[in-house]
């Protein structure tokens, strides 16, 4: 006999019990992202839009079997974001060497952008306007001139 089991979040058991209808937003599994710099590929072109996806548990452990991470850890931030970043402009073979050609302020970007992908859950940043103090939300994601 086998028996089946459906499991609630606990926004579809509140809306079962009729306590308001909250629409629950589907997982995004992928991030777009805008590159501060871009990278400059073999003919000189600059690639700057990408996506990365979402690490799993593996992306996280397998980089430690690496010997180059063995042998220096700081090694190991590229070769977890060689793992989950799908494509870099037209480049879709994304590999430690493309992540070592990137220029520092990239690669920070991208660590930046994986912590909050994967700890935080969403690609935007509270930010406080300095001529202003007024607070506001930004997408790091980035996007065309005036979005946010």
């Amino acid at each position: 006999m086998r028996r089946s089991v459906q499991f609630q979040s606990p926004e579809q058991a509140e809306a079962g019990r009729g306590g308001g209808v909250r629409q629950q937003e589907p997982l995004r599994t992928e991030f777009g992202f805008e590159l501060p710099r871009g990278y400059v590929d073999e003919s000189g072109t600059v690639h700057r839009t990408g996506v990365m996806r979402l690490a799993t548990a593996r992306d996280e452990l397998v980089p430690l079997r690496d010997d180059r991470v063995r042998e220096n850890s700081a090694y190991l931030s590229v070769v977890l974001i060689s793992r989950v970043v799908t494509r870099i402009g037209t480049v879709e073979d994304i590999h430690p060497g493309i992540i070592e050609d990137l220029f520092a302020s990239d690669l920070a970007f991208l660590q930046d952008f994986y912590r909050r992908v994967n700890a935080e859950g969403h690609t935007r940043a509270a930010v406080t306007c300095p001529s202003c103090d007024e607070e506001f939300a930004v997408n790091l994601a980035g996007g065309r001139l005036g979005e946010s």
